[in-house]
């Protein structure tokens, strides 16, 4: 049975009031507003289209559409003062499309995206910014109009990134969030978020294995970001004075082959030099090779330069490896290095008791990179770089600009996040993932998780037992397949000249395959290997079946290639 908003509301207000005694008095005037003047009646059937008839309680759906024709921005809110009735028009017919596109995602029927070359497509949409304002209708037009043409990344059978799926909950809470349009960067204009940031950080430093008096973290605009803090962190522990007096041209990182090249990235930023990110040997399923990496570190510190950064991925972005934390925590012991995980992508691991095991180690780390858009199916973005000394993080950013970060302020200043982080204005990713982590609780992110591997088994299955398929890694470690799909027409090669030929197959299946618009799947070459597919299984939704129809699909297109 559906609940009204303000039944919602009303247990939030007892989830909130958990947080923090302050919060409950405001929630509780939004709640008891929202009972006595309830502004959605789930109910009531949805019509689709912007020329159709929405729902709007009983008023004629013509005339709602014809008023709104009528209507520009200066008749809402704020500008407005007496717009509240147009103002509530407008947005239930927003929420209207949202319903329709949501409803239609979720249907196999439904291409995941209509593709067409970008010059064809700028004509056949308007991104034009007008001299004169667009009245409501045409503003509700362009919504749809962009939806239409915009990849459904929510589709059970978009497969082309790491983030993919619609958590509805998560979404429920963006929307919360981008009508409170918070800044996050102190208690005083965000004290329940705040609050918010601050449990839900302490859980996931116990799920990394930190003790209860260690570990400090902020929320970051992508695991890039948060892998550059990770590098900032470690270089101000290690050498504080760069921070007033500048760069030193000795400093070098590491990390593999197969990690994430935001790690180059945060080295160019930083100043270290691309030069000096040193990128490690792996082994034939993409993990770092441990001796390999004591013997680089030995050999620069021979060369006078100064390590100080080791960056370890558990689930690369390719394979979904993971490196040996373990052996990787026990160089960077002796060799007094800082040890990073990058776990952007592997982290939601931890939240299964079955599958943690795989990131044994990293409860080891000075720092650790995790992004609950990734497995945990958080919208995004949501990142966080997590500091194990309690500290650091406002050690190494703070201005103290006296405008924000007064230390007489009336509460404990403690909670004001902002001189922590490198932004001054910080977008409040917490919510969404705080709803979304207590609609599903611990046990619910157990079975999420423990699905997913048991749904990349089955498929890394499928693919041995249906001829045309040889997949990379017999045996992946995490929810990454990598595969060919090898036509007909050229399995009877000798491996070097199927191989060579492989190179256009996956590129050519793939072209087609946007064309359909039925499902998606990335591809890329990896060293000597040509072109593969790079199968992601992230999404809830995804079902045997959807992953069955991928092996189908991808045979019918190619099988005449």
């Amino acid at each position: 049975m559906n609940k009204p908003i303000s039944t919602i509301f009303v247990a939030s207000r007892r989830a909130l009031s958990t947080l923090h005694p302050s919060a409950l008095a405001t929630v509780s005037k939004t709640s008891d507003a929202l009972r006595d003047n309830p502004v959605v009646n789930p109910g009531i059937p949805v019509a689709s289209g912007v020329g159709s008839a929405r729902r709007t309680d009983n008023t004629d759906p013509k005339e709602v559409l014809n008023r709104i024709a009528k209507l520009h921005d200066t008749d809402l809110l704020p500008n407005n003062v007496n717009g509240w009735e147009n103002s509530r028009a407008f947005l239930q017919q927003v929420v209207d499309i949202l319903y329709d596109y949501i409803k239609e995602e979720h249907k196999r029927s439904t291409k995941v995206l209509d593709f067409h070359q970008p010059e064809d497509l700028k004509k056949m949409i308007d991104l034009k910014i007008p001299e004169k304002p667009m009245n409501l209708q045409e503003l509700l037009e362009s919504c749809e109009q962009v939806l239409k043409y915009s990849v459904r990344t929510g589709h059970p059978r978009f497969f082309n990134q790491i983030s993919c799926g619609l958590d509805l909950v998560s979404m429920a809470g963006e929307w919360l969030t981008a009508t409170a349009n918070t800044n996050m960067f102190t208690y005083e204009v965000a004290p329940v978020f705040t609050l918010m940031e601050h449990e839900v950080i302490r859980r996931m430093i116990d799920l990394i294995g930190w003790g209860p008096n260690e570990g400090d973290a902020i929320f970051t605009p992508g695991g890039a970001i948060a892998n550059m803090y990770a590098v900032n962190a470690a270089r101000h522990y290690h050498f504080p004075g760069i921070k007033a007096q500048g760069m030193s041209d000795k400093l070098c990182i590491f990390t593999s082959e197969a990690g994430h090249y935001s790690i180059k990235s945060a080295a160019a930023v930083l100043g270290i030099g691309t030069d000096r990110c040193f990128h490690i040997p792996t082994d034939d399923i993409g993990r770092m090779d441990p001796e390999a990496l004591e013997r680089k570190i030995e050999e620069c510190k021979r060369e006078g330069l100064q390590p100080f950064f080791v960056c370890a991925t558990a689930g690369t972005t390719v394979f979904g490896a993971i490196d040996p934390l373990q052996k990787i925590a026990d160089i960077c012991k002796r060799q007094k290095t800082w040890f990073h995980v990058d776990a952007a992508w592997g982290g939601g691991l931890l939240l299964s008791p079955e599958q943690k095991p795989k990131l044994a180690g990293i409860e080891r780390a000075n720092s650790v990179t995790w992004n609950p858009h990734k497995l945990m199916g958080a919208l995004l973005q949501c990142s966080a770089c997590f500091i194990r000394h309690d500290g650091l993080l406002m050690d190494t950013h703070q201005m103290a600009a006296d405008y924000l970060f007064q230390k007489d302020k009336q509460y404990d200043v403690k909670y004001d996040t902002g001189d922590k982080a490198m932004q001054c204005g910080r977008h409040n990713d917490i919510f969404k993932l705080w709803l979304m982590w207590r609609s599903k609780g611990m046990e619910g992110y157990r079975r999420q998780v423990n699905d997913l591997m048991d749904m990349a088994t089955y498929f890394t299955d499928r693919l041995k037992a249906t001829e045309g398929y040889e997949v990379i890694i017999d045996k992946p470690e995490y929810l990454n397949v990598s595969f060919w799909y090898v036509p007909p027409s050229i399995r009877h090669l000798d491996d070097k000249e199927k191989y060579a030929r492989l190179e256009t197959i996956a590129p050519k299946i793939k072209a087609k395959m946007m064309e359909r618009g039925t499902t998606m799947v990335g591809y890329q070459p990896d060293g000597e290997k040509p072109n593969f597919f790079r199968m992601i299984i992230s999404n809830p939704g995804t079902t045997k079946a959807d992953l069955d129809f991928l092996i189908d699909e991808i045979a019918d297109i190619g099988k005449d290639l």
